[in-house]
């Protein structure tokens, strides 16, 4: 089958999850807060799912603090907000081909403000970041929000990441087709070594199985 449309994940995706600098983050703003915000951060069930300084008040950041902890934050993902090789390219070939594009991520505001600067910015037909819509993936209904802003129905859609969340099955299970991506050379993460679909190590790779 030929789809109409491809619909990517970010982290891990289209852009490396840096670890190292996500610490490095959370120790500058234990620094600014008070420790403890990482465990907090990582506790809190809107940090990816609802406004910034909502995640950051039920993260016990007091709200004189917020300006200066978003800018912490605007920092470090300005610099992480870098495709992977070969990305761009991609994503305007698949364009130029006649395919509908679509981004879903589970991220927080942070990227969606910064997003309009980013070397993605006009690439897609339509981008859903959970922290504007409060769905998080494998809820069906944020593939099936993507689908509907691209025209589509699932079954003319093929999303592609690397696992997280559950979202390639999310994918298939809302009649969505999925592709894993994961690093030359090694195994993909979140134990999916048995993944039974169709798999690429770089984002250029989703060309020839689309072919």
């Amino acid at each position: 089958m030929r789809y109409r449309g491809v619909i990517f994940d970010l982290w891990e995706t289209l852009i490396d999850w840096d670890r190292e600098a996500a610490e490095q983050l959370a120790k500058e703003v234990d620094a600014l807060v008070g420790g403890g915000f990482g465990e907090r951060w990582r506790g809190s069930t809107t940090r990816y799912n609802a406004p910034i300084r909502v995640a950051l008040a039920e993260a016990g950041v007091p709200d004189e603090l917020h300006e200066q902890v978003c800018g912490l934050r605007l920092t470090h993902h300005r610099r992480a907000l870098v495709p992977r090789p070969g990305a761009v390219e991609t994503l305007r070939r698949l364009r130029s081909d006649g395919y509908l594009l679509g981004l879903i991520t589970v991220c927080s505001e942070d990227i969606e403000v910064l997003w309009p600067e980013s070397r993605f910015a006009g690439l897609f037909d339509a981008e859903v970041f959970s922290s504007r819509v409060g769905l998080s993936k494998p809820d069906p209904r944020i593939y099936l929000h993507c689908c509907e802003l691209l025209g589509l129905e699932p079954r003319e859609a093929v999303f592609v990441g690397d696992g997280a969340n559950d979202e390639l099955e999310g994918a298939r299970r809302v009649g969505m087709d999925a592709i894993l991506i994961h690093r030359e050379g090694e195994a993909p993460l979140w134990g999916l070594d048995d993944w039974d679909g169709p798999r690429v190590t770089s984002i250029p790779g989703v060309l020839d199985v689309l072919r």
